[in-house]
């Protein structure tokens, strides 16, 4: 049984029956996973991008679109319009198994993993965490890397509080730390 089976076998009546919602249609869901991977030195070197974006696309099995400069900041020597770095966004059967990945994969190959900060939610039922490099995941071979990269994961919920979201990560098997 893959996650989004299980998700509406298990998880969602678990859920519902745990915050007292009427339908089980009011149950929090995970709508997206965004995947975003900042490139500082694309001034010094212009393949950089490329990289970034090949590794992005054979994590996420996604082609990303590179994101841009919003505003220019001097102090960074940024210009608005210039390339920073690429994002994927990943839905339905691609963000389950992402997701999978994520948790029964790559987390257990962190060094001295003792879990994933339990704060780091915005407030509205997101939870945001950092990867500090692309090696955790099998498909990335470490002979065919530039550099060292990390990368920023959000998963995007539906649900209203924290505490709603916390426990559907929990229950889709985000290790948080005790």
């Amino acid at each position: 049984m893959n996650l989004k089976e299980e998700y509406k076998a298990k998880i969602a009546p678990a859920l519902k029956e745990k915050f007292g919602y009427k339908s089980i249609m009011q149950a929090p869901k995970l709508e997206k996973i965004v995947i975003n991977m900042g490139v500082s030195d694309i001034k010094e070197n212009s393949k950089a991008l490329e990289n970034a974006m090949r590794d992005l696309e054979t994590i996420a099995g996604q082609k990303p679109i590179v994101t841009k400069a919003k505003k220019s900041i001097a102090a960074f020597k940024v210009r608005e319009g210039m390339d920073l770095g690429c994002k994927v966004t990943l839905r339905s059967d691609k963000m389950y198994d992402f997701a999978t990945k994520l948790f029964n994969v790559a987390l257990p190959r962190v060094r001295d993993f003792k879990g994933l900060n339990p704060k780091s939610f915005d407030g509205r039922g997101n939870y945001s965490m950092g990867v500090k490099e692309q090696l955790i995941f099998p498909e990335i071979e470490y002979d065919k890397i530039d550099k060292v990269r990390g990368m920023d994961v959000i998963f995007v919920t539906t649900a209203k509080t924290d505490e709603e979201a916390k426990a559907l990560l929990e229950m889709l098997g985000l290790p948080f730390a005790k």
